[in-house]
């Protein structure tokens, strides 16, 4: 057994302030510009440039399972459809204090918080989100992380409730726990996926995009890791699955916004993230958009796209397990101190690859997700197994 000692300065505002380095360009606000920042490291999966990766033998069964003629769809745009915002809202924050968030249907799959959710992040579907999935995405510039939640409702005291919730830190390769979900079906973050207008109108994408299908089967591959399936067909997709715009399909004829689209589906592809409609991609509602052409995606249809090797693709015969982990030991030097005072923690381990420390003994995020202010005189060292692939 290998035993790792980890030692860490906790500092809660400095530790804040050294992240913000790599977040602090972030413009705040609804749908405010990232200003070149790409989330995740540039080895996620998210990032890859997949241009020349392998096409998946059963690639055209596939595809025509899916439907050759089904059209890419942008779900997503500009103004009010049916009195709702096109798209899935995001929100940057700083400064925001964090609020409770109690999950109602996927809690003991879901990081409890608490989380810098404002009272005014808007929900999927906004000015009236009716009952869709609400979706409600948060990035902290001030820590570099990101807070989503599904099924989302706002309290009158300000705390919110949600189906599910995930927080994800925005400088680390990370995945869910194998079968876990996260605020999308497929376990994954939803924000990295997500066709941005700040990064349209810089002229590209460097990320794949998120899409839904309508049927999926009883399997996974990454960086995906939870399924919802609702299909026995074996060319069902798994969650997870890539779909790559061939390079033999001609954009030049393509207006400006749809083109710059169309390039990242050509590089880096498009992920299967939920059940839905068949070629829907999602993005980011925003007044910039040109509907017009963004219509002009309409015009490509599946055939168009290949899917990407499919390996690993786990079921629930295959999903792979490893020793618990435990934590033999974890201490802070000094044990009291004033508010803002430097703190070392200290811990020892085995087997663990993601490690949480939380406040008031609540899984609440990794460590650094708790910002500064907190005034919990106890935090909670949680400590747990993570299976993950990188291709």
């Amino acid at each position: 057994m290998r035993k790792i000692l980890a030692c860490l300065l906790v500092i809660f505002s400095f530790c804040a302030a050294l992240v913000a380095q790599n977040c602090s360009g972030m413009s705040v606000g609804i749908g405010a510009s990232l200003n070149g920042f790409v989330p995740f490291p540039a080895d996620s999966l998210w990032n890859q440039n997949v241009s020349s990766a392998p096409v998946d033998p059963n690639s055209d069964a596939i595809i025509n399972f899916i439907g050759a003629n089904v059209p890419l769809h942008p779900d997503f745009g500009s103004g009010l459809y049916a009195g709702q915002s096109i798209g899935i809202p995001y929100i940057v924050v700083s400064g925001q204090a964090p609020v409770k968030v109690a999950y109602t249907a996927y809690g003991d799959e879901s990081d409890p918080g608490p989380m810098p959710v404002p009272a005014n992040a808007p929900i999927e579907g906004y000015p009236k989100p009716g009952n869709g999935d609400r979706h409600v995405l948060v990035l902290d510039r001030d820590n570099c992380w990101l807070y989503e939640l599904y099924s989302s409702h706002v309290l009158k005291n300000g705390n919110w409730n949600a189906g599910s919730g995930a927080v994800w830190n925005l400088l680390a390769d990370e995945t869910r726990p194998y079968t876990w979900t996260s605020a999308d079906a497929a376990g994954l973050p939803i924000f990295p996926g997500l066709a941005r207008y700040d990064e349209v109108a810089a002229g590209a994408i460097k990320h794949a995009l998120r899409f839904t299908l309508q049927n999926s089967k009883a399997a996974f591959t990454p960086p995906a890791s939870h399924w919802a399936a609702n299909s026995t067909n074996s060319l069902a997709a798994p969650m997870g699955m890539r779909l790559r715009l061939k390079s033999s399909y001609d954009i030049s004829g393509f207006p400006a916004q749809s083109k710059v689209i169309l390039k990242a589906l050509q590089q880096y592809g498009m992920i299967m993230a939920d059940n839905g409609s068949s070629m829907f991609i999602s993005g980011a509602p925003n007044d910039n958009w040109d509907n017009n052409d963004l219509a002009a995606l309409k015009t490509v249809p599946a055939s168009a796209f290949e899917v990407l090797l499919i390996s690993p693709l786990y079921t629930q015969n295959n999903i792979p397990q490893g020793a618990s982990p435990t934590i033999s030991s974890f201490k802070a030097n000094p044990q009291t101190v004033s508010p803002g005072s430097p703190v070392t923690l200290s811990w020892r381990f085995e087997f663990g690859v993601q490690h949480r420390v939380a406040p008031g003994g609540r899984d609440g995020g990794e460590f650094g997700g708790v910002g500064a202010g907190q005034d919990d005189d106890l935090h909670t060292l949680f400590d747990q197994r993570i299976w993950a692939e990188h291709g």
